[in-house]
């Protein structure tokens, strides 16, 4: 049985505070459509963090730990013991808030807003308890696949470092070092740009219509941290240019790279202008990805961008990049080895969006009460 309410009566809301993106400690920080960072200090703990500003507005996520919440974000929880967070967090993801978003310049979701916000509800907790855990079992399922793919991005990266900045490759006991432009490098093996290794694509769409369901991957759809790009959406026009990319392309989040947004694209598609387009030389794949994935990559791209409010990484810059590289049959063996890792990536990825859209498909028809569920025990 459904019962209709405010969000005033069953939700406690409050703003986050100012912090500065893009730094490191052992709790997340919050902005308006996810992680933005990490921080040593918290100010919430298992709660719904809410977009309050900007293009995410209305955006809703949960962190069962502890986090610090941004001044972009709102916090809520249920005042009512009995109404479980998971059960309020599909509730709050169903209302679609950024329709009551209000603000000239930019969209803007306030708590005043929020509290007269009217919804239905499931009057009995076992109701909504079930339907809690038959969506959460989408998201833990989500969640698995997410560190076997963290695992596998991090067996990758390890192993680059083993061969390429440690120089531990196989039968490395055999090989003379000889002095280089960066140091000591293996004998046989030689410094290059990195703007050599990849294809810099500035292909554009122009404004207007597109063919139908073209996928488009805005810099909200990226991931930190990550090369798992599996998130995008379906657009038949755009109203302003977008650059085009294809599968397989490394695609490079140039504004505020200290984000370290970072990946594989899944599907050939549209980006946002503030994307880097690099199409790997063949040879090349695995160490190009690696490369432009990599934690040294990133601080380049971080320390040489331009501008101060919104930062770029300027390609100029990372073109020259220096990098080594060793002969083609250990080339060859790397490329194999990492490849293959990134393909379970990308499968795992493919797994996890096909997740997500049934988890959508079932969530509003569980909201609603069009599907029910037992409410016995």
């Amino acid at each position: 049985m459904l019962k209709k309410g405010v969000l005033g009566d069953i939700f406690a809301f409050e703003n986050g505070k100012s912090i500065k993106p893009g730094g490191v400690g052992k709790y997340k920080v919050f902005g308006a459509n996810g992680t933005i960072g990490g921080s040593d200090s918290f100010n919430n703990e298992d709660a719904i963090i809410i977009g309050r500003v900007g293009a995410y507005c209305g955006a809703v996520k949960q962190c069962q730990e502890k986090f610090w919440a941004s001044d972009n974000t709102i916090v809520t929880t249920p005042k009512k013991e009995n109404f479980s967070k998971k059960y309020a967090y599909y509730l709050l993801k169903n209302l679609k808030l950024n329709q009551y978003a209000g603000g000239s310049a930019q969209p803007l979701l306030t708590q005043s807003v929020l509290r007269t916000i009217e919804f239905k509800y499931h009057s009995k907790e076992l109701e909504r308890n079930k339907i809690a855990s038959i969506l959460s079992t989408y998201d833990d399922l989500i969640e698995n696949n997410n560190c076997r793919i963290a695992i596998l991005e991090e067996m990758a990266q390890k192993l680059y470092r083993e061969w390429f900045v440690k120089f531990r490759f196989p039968g490395h006991e055999e090989v003379k070092m000889v002095e280089s432009e960066l140091g000591l490098i293996p004998e046989g093996w030689e410094v290059v740009p990195f703007g050599s290794m990849v294809q810099y694509l500035r292909e554009s769409t122009p404004k207007g219509l597109l063919s139908a369901q073209t996928a488009y991957m805005g810099l909200e759809h990226f991931p930190r941290k990550s090369i798992a790009l599996s998130d995008w959406e379906y657009v038949n026009e755009i109203g302003s240019s977008k650059l085009k990319f294809q599968k397989g392309d490394i695609l490079f989040g140039k504004i505020r790279p200290y984000f370290h947004k970072v990946g594989v694209a899944q599907t050939d598609g549209i980006c946002s202008s503030d994307t880097f387009v690099w199409r790997p030389k063949k040879e090349y794949y695995a160490l190009a990805v690696m490369i432009a994935s990599s934690d040294d990559f990133v601080a380049q791209s971080v320390q040489t961008s331009q501008g101060t409010k919104m930062p770029r990484a300027n390609w100029n810059v990372l073109k020259e990049y220096r990098v080594v590289v060793p002969p083609n049959n250990l080339l060859k063996r790397f490329d194999d080895i990492v490849k293959s890792m990134i393909e379970h990536i990308h499968n795992l990825s493919a797994k996890n969006r096909n997740l997500k859209e049934q988890q959508d498909l079932l969530l509003p028809k569980l909201i609603s009460g069009k599907v029910k569920v037992n409410d016995e025990e």
